[in-house]
């Protein structure tokens, strides 16, 4: 705990984290799929399968952001660092990172309570309405992406 609160007032913020959404993307779904205790093939290949898709990335691009998503990811202390230059986003934009992370969730076809809560806290910090998010929710359990 110690450790945390120091790395907070010890550490500037990169400024290239403010201005990258995404890398703030990258580092929530690499928090998501391990927030369980558990990470499995399916949830590394569903980060990058999002991370591909949504931004058009290439392989190699995207094994180089989810390594920087695990080192931001690691210096975090909280979500804000994240979630504070995705709230500057269209809806649009918002309700796709909502819809990538139950991508992410439902890759295992598991739904643990701490990757709802989650899904639940980030939709919130980035203001998508609890509507938007349990829709999005619903259509990823059914369709088992």
């Amino acid at each position: 705990m110690f450790d945390a609160i120091g790395r907070l007032f010890a550490a500037p913020q990169s400024s290239h984290l403010r201005d990258d959404p995404k890398l703030a993307v990258a580092a929530l779904l690499v928090h998501l799929a391990q927030v369980d205790g558990t990470v499995d093939d399916v949830e590394k290949q569903a980060v990058r399968g999002a991370l591909q898709d949504f931004y058009g990335m290439d392989e190699e691009a995207v094994r180089e952001l989810i390594r920087e998503a695990r080192r931001s990811d690691a210096d975090a202390v909280d979500f804000y660092r994240f979630t504070s230059v995705l709230k500057q986003l269209d809806d649009k934009a918002r309700l796709e990172i909502i819809r990538m992370m139950w991508q992410v969730v439902f890759a295992d076809g598991k739904n643990h309570e701490l990757e709802d809560n989650m899904v639940w806290r980030i939709a919130e910090l980035i203001g998508v309405s609890a509507r938007d998010r349990t829709t999005l929710r619903k259509q990823m359990a059914r369709s088992g992406k």
